[in-house]
């Protein structure tokens, strides 16, 4: 197959807006996943490169299309009641095994919003609205396979609606946009709460009774320094303290990686800053520290050098700044 490259990502804005030009979809709170379907059989791919072998039933369903030729974009998620939950696909991330896989009891959908390559032909040159048509036309959506809804209009309406329902977002997409390989000003995310992927780069030691670690360290890249970001020490249960005290041990370093910023503690363990988390905060503070920050899962399809603040663009669609 010929398409290859890192998915087309979206850009940060701050306005809901409403425009005939563009399309809007619900923000999934998972993992991003392209779908390679060749006469062999389906494959996952993460958005480093890596094969996803952690969800079985997945591959099952896609191998079960009678499209048998076609690479498709789209994210697979878990949900807690009717909203998509990382947090609850952290049970299933780091399975090699795909038998393991299936004994979390953590059930798992694709959901497909892009269409690449169909049949040997490059769809990515294609306006939006035509590859997904062709998208809806060309796959049955087998089971835990689904297809991803969009709206024409009334992205202001449904984005209050969204944010009422307890969705992450949404992400607008320009309706005559090229498919590319990069982040874009042709996809914009709307987030009804505030999330921010942070590289760990230490840990303070645990209190009380707690277990192995008390707060992560975290921070991100900025003028090719990584900025310390803040301390966050909730979020934390009995596993996740036992597993990620254990891969923060195997990365022990002794000094602190961060270059810029203020406030590190002096009881710190300073770990190799490859380590990438998912976070929750309720705002940003003016020297650039997350405000009542919680700690949600790790990411495994994002490499730490490409972590940097998200900073919301207050312009208006096609005009907004990279």
């Amino acid at each position: 197959m010929a398409v290859k490259g890192e998915p087309m990502k979206a850009k940060l804005t701050a306005r809901p807006f409403s425009d005939p030009g563009w399309v809007f979809e619900r923000k999934l709170d998972g993992v991003r996943a392209t779908v390679r379907r060749t006469p062999q059989g389906a494959t996952l791919t993460s958005r480093t490169g890596r094969r996803m072998q952690n969800y079985p039933e997945l591959i099952e369903a896609l191998e079960a299309e009678s499209a048998r030729d076609f690479v498709a974009d789209g994210e697979v998620v878990a949900f807690e009641g009717a909203r998509t939950s990382f947090e609850k696909l952290q049970g299933r991330l780091g399975i090699a095994e795909p038998r393991l896989a299936r004994l979390t009891g953590i059930e798992v959908f694709i959901y497909v919003f892009d269409l690449l390559e169909l049949e040997g032909r490059d769809l990515t040159g294609l306006p939006l609205r035509e590859r997904k048509a062709l998208l809806k036309a060309s796959l049955e959506f087998h089971g835990p396979v689904r297809y991803t809804p969009h709206r024409n209009e009334q992205g202001e309406k449904l984005f209050l609606e969204a944010c009422r329902k307890g969705w992450e977002g949404l992400i607008a997409k320009r309706a005559d946009s090229t498919y590319q390989h990069a982040r874009s000003n042709d996809w914009l995310k709307l987030k009804c709460s505030f999330e921010q992927e942070l590289v760990i780069g230490g840990f303070t030691p645990p209190k009380g009774s707690r277990e192995r670690f008390g707060a992560l360290l975290v921070g991100y890249h900025e003028g090719g320094e990584l900025r310390y970001a803040g301390k966050v020490g909730t979020g934390f249960d009995h596993r996740t303290l036992v597993d990620l005290g254990d891969k923060m041990e195997a990365l022990r370093r002794p000094t602190a990686p961060f270059t810029a910023g203020s406030g590190l503690p002096r009881d710190a363990t300073w770990i190799r800053p490859e380590l990438v988390g998912q976070f929750g905060f309720s705002e940003w503070t003016r020297d650039g520290k997350l405000r009542h920050p919680r700690y949600l899962g790790l990411r495994d399809d994002k490499r730490a050098g490409e972590v940097v603040r998200e900073l919301p663009s207050a312009a208006a669609p096609g005009k907004v700044e990279g």
